[in-house]
């Protein structure tokens, strides 16, 4: 598979990156006014030489996600590597599961492989919503289920939570939390990227809630096609931590995770729709 690899990223240099960026140009505006609000001190030559990064990392993501579903885990393991799941481990082993908090930065599909870092017995559950397109909903599941682990529609993932609790089966959740949230039901608002942003505070109330230790997969590309994983403790026990301290130490630590390799984030989203207003930025 590897080879596969590479040629699909051939394919990206020569075809869908092209397409993608000068033809289609997707998404190209939301990306500028993201870029340029984000790193206001760079020249305009310095936002589109970021541009074009963040584009063909897009590029390889697709690609590398697809190509993954065909990885064996000692591939993958290749691919992908973990940091620290020692100390991850401990603590999800004492408190019987644990709250995962990604964002869409390099390969988060690959990021299921974790499962093969946890300990054994250690079901994954990775929190989705569900797409409009039913053959892209079948095919992200299937990509994201490859590794042993279970999606659960965000609407579900309390009553699973109780459910795997009352059955003494521990669990980690997946939560891909970088996501906007609608300005009348944010908590937390914090100063990310120069600009005021509301955050996702499940990871925060599903760890206080069931006592599990929330973990940040810090991911970093060493090269094409290859990801290093620091799991960093947010919260070794959420209930002693004061209410949004969780969640602003995502915020702070997704941006230095950002700052240090800001191709990696995905900046077609239109990641700041409203602001605590419930408005626009300007």
């Amino acid at each position: 598979m590897d080879l596969g690899l590479r040629i699909a990223h051939r394919l990206v240099d020569w075809l869908i990156y092209p397409l993608l960026y000068y033809v289609v140009r997707y998404r190209r505006k939301v990306t500028r006014k993201n870029l340029r609000n984000s790193f206001p001190e760079k020249s305009e030559q310095e936002l589109r030489q970021l541009e074009r990064q963040f584009y063909r990392q897009f590029c390889d993501t697709i690609v590398e996600a697809v190509c993954g579903y065909w990885m064996t885990d000692e591939e993958m393991r290749r691919h992908v590597v973990f940091h620290h799941a020692e100390e991850a481990n401990r603590l999800i082993d004492a408190a019987g599961g644990g709250i995962l908090m990604l964002a869409h930065l390099g390969n988060w599909e690959w990021m299921a492989s974790v499962q093969q870092w946890v300990s054994p017995g250690v079901t994954e559950l990775n929190v989705y919503r569900r797409l409009k397109s039913p053959w892209a909903d079948r095919l992200m599941l299937a990509l994201r289920g490859k590794r042993g682990g279970e999606c659960v529609e965000k609407q579900r993932i309390l009553r699973e939570m109780v459910r795997y609790r009352a059955e003494q089966k521990p669990v980690t959740v997946g939560l891909l939390s970088d996501q906007k949230p609608r300005p009348e039901v944010t908590r937390t608002w914090v100063r990310f990227l120069n600009q005021e942003t509301g955050f996702l505070d499940g990871g925060e109330v599903l760890g206080k809630k069931f006592g599990y230790p929330v973990i940040y997969l810090y991911i970093r590309r060493t090269r094409r096609g290859y990801y290093d994983v620091d799991l960093q403790v947010l919260a070794a026990d959420p209930k002693i931590t004061l209410g949004g301290e969780i969640t602003r130490t995502y915020a702070r630590t997704l941006e230095k995770n950002i700052l240090e390799q800001p191709a990696l984030w995905l900046w077609t989203h239109n990641r700041w729709k409203w602001n605590r207003s419930g408005s626009g930025p300007k």
